[in-house]
């Protein structure tokens, strides 16, 4: 007895339709890579799951890009601008660059020489010595920098003394003069006070001789 024919529609159970589409991703990829292989065949094959994963397979020695490109040509479809060519383009350029930034950072730091020649070699020496001569010059630039923020800082703390300075002059002046004020009001003070202590009485009339 044959097997049933199923009815193609979508898989409710989350379960089952995962386990169906493992089995028939596995399928169509192994017809993919069996009618390029047996028919000498470009073929290019992108899946998707649900869940975002890619699956993908390109006959050999054949890059997708250029699948793609061949299909824009036959179909007359385009898949992209121009633009997108030359981002496409810059992005490339910018990966060459940086790779060629992280061989140069290599060597500066001594690594990776072997396979450079004698004028590779002293190139890299006269970056080293500019490098070094730039840092050594930033250096005694933080330095005068520091030197005159020292001595700012020093001004002002001299003014500020020298302010000080006045200001307890001016309270001790001060002082000085209240005392003197003082001593000068006490001086004022005593003789008065003796006068009225010592006093002369009035002269009594003797009345011995008015007898």
């Amino acid at each position: 007895m044959g097997r049933g024919k199923i009815e193609i529609k979508r898989i409710e159970n989350s379960a089952n339709r995962q386990v169906t589409y493992s089995k028939r991703k596995s399928g169509i990829l192994k017809k993919a890579k069996e009618i390029s292989v047996l028919c000498d065949a470009k073929v290019s094959l992108v899946i998707f799951s649900s869940a975002g994963k890619m699956s993908e397979f390109c006959s050999p020695s054949i890059e997708l890009k250029n699948m793609l490109e061949e299909y824009q040509r036959t179909s007359g479809k385009k898949l992209w601008d121009s633009r997108h060519e030359y981002l496409s383009t810059e992005v490339d350029r910018m990966k060459k660059d940086n790779e060629q930034m992280r061989i140069e950072l290599r060597h500066l730091m001594g690594e990776d020489l072997n396979s450079l020649t004698p004028h590779e070699l002293n190139r890299i020496e006269d970056s080293l010595q500019m490098g070094l001569s730039s840092v050594r010059a930033k250096q005694m630039e933080h330095i005068r920098t520091r030197t005159e923020m020292l001595k700012n800082n020093e001004r002002i703390l001299e003014d500020q003394n020298k302010q000080l300075k006045y200001i307890m002059h001016q309270i001790e002046g001060g002082d000085e003069a209240e005392r003197r004020y003082q001593n000068q009001q006490n001086g004022r003070d005593y003789p008065q006070q003796a006068l009225t202590a010592f006093r002369v009485q009035p002269i009594q009339p003797n009345l011995q001789q008015n007898k």
